[in-house]
C-alpha cells in the first residue's frame, strides 16, 4: 500500500480515539516502515540525481539500501518493541509499534518483486506475493482501485467519527497528501 494509506487505515483500526495522545503514535507508527524508502528515493533522486530508471532498477537493490529499508519492516524487531513497552507499561509505544506492526501486515501480501526481508536481520526470506500493491502485471491496477476506495471510506468514517478539529484536520491532511502522492505519480512515472 501506498505512505498515506497505511496511515489512514492504521488510524481507521487504531486511531478511532480522538485524541492527539493517540492518533501521533499511530500516524508515526504507520509512516516509519516507509520513511526509509523517502530518505532513500531523496537520497537517489535529488542528490545523486540518478534517473527514475535507475533508481527502481538497481539502485533500490542495493545491499545497502536493503538493509536499510528492512530494519523498518522487520516483524521479530518491531514484535520485540510491542513486547518491551508492554512490559513497561508505555500506552504511546504499544500503540506505535501496533501501528508498525499493522503497517506491514499490510504491505506482506501486497510486494512481488519489491518483497521486504519481514525477518531480518535473523532472515534473508522475502514472501514474494503474487499480488503487488502497484505492478499492473501483478494485479496492480485491482488492488490500487481497492486502496483508493479503502482510503476514501476510511476517511468518510474517521471524518465523521472525529469530534475535534484537529482530526478532522489530519484525516483533511492525509487525504490531501494521498492525492498529491497520484499527482506526482502520473506526472514522473506514468
Amino acid at each position: 500500500m501506498n505512505t498515506p494509506a497505511h496511515i489512514i487505515i492504521n488510524m481507521l483500526c487504531l486511531g478511532r480515539q480522538d485524541t492527539s495522545s493517540i492518533l501521533t503514535p499511530v500516524v508515526i507508527g504507520a509512516l516509519l516502515p516507509d520513511a526509509p524508502m523517502f530518505v532513500f528515493y531523496f537520497v537517489e533522486k535529488v542528490i545523486k540525481g540518478t534517473p527514475e530508471m535507475k533508481i527502481w532498477r538497481e539502485a533500490y537493490y542495493q545491499e545497502n539500501w536493503q538493509n536499510f529499508i528492512d530494519i523498518f519492516n522487520s516483524i521479530p524487531l518491531i514484535v520485540f518493541g510491542l513486547i518491551l513497552t508492554g512490559w513497561l507499561g508505555s500506552q504511546i509505544g504499544i500503540v506505535f509499534f501496533s501501528s508498525m506492526f499493522l503497517h506491514i501486515v499490510g504491505d506482506f501480501p501486497l510486494h512481488h518483486n519489491d518483497a521486504h526481508r519481514h525477518f531480518f536481520p535473523f532472515s534473508n526470506w522475502r514472501f514474494q506475493s503474487p499480488v503487488s500493491y502497484w505492478d499492473p502485471n501483478h494485479y496492480g491496477t485491482i488492488v490500487t482501485i481497492l486502496e483508493i476506495l479503502a482510503v476514501i471510506i476510511s476517511c468518510v468514517v474517521l471524518v465523521q467519527s472525529y469530534q475535534s478539529m484537529t482530526g478532522r484536520i489530519s484525516v483533511g491532511l492525509i487525504g490531501v497528501s494521498y492525492l498529491a502522492y497520484f499527482i506526482y505519480v502520473f506526472t514522473v512515472w506514468v
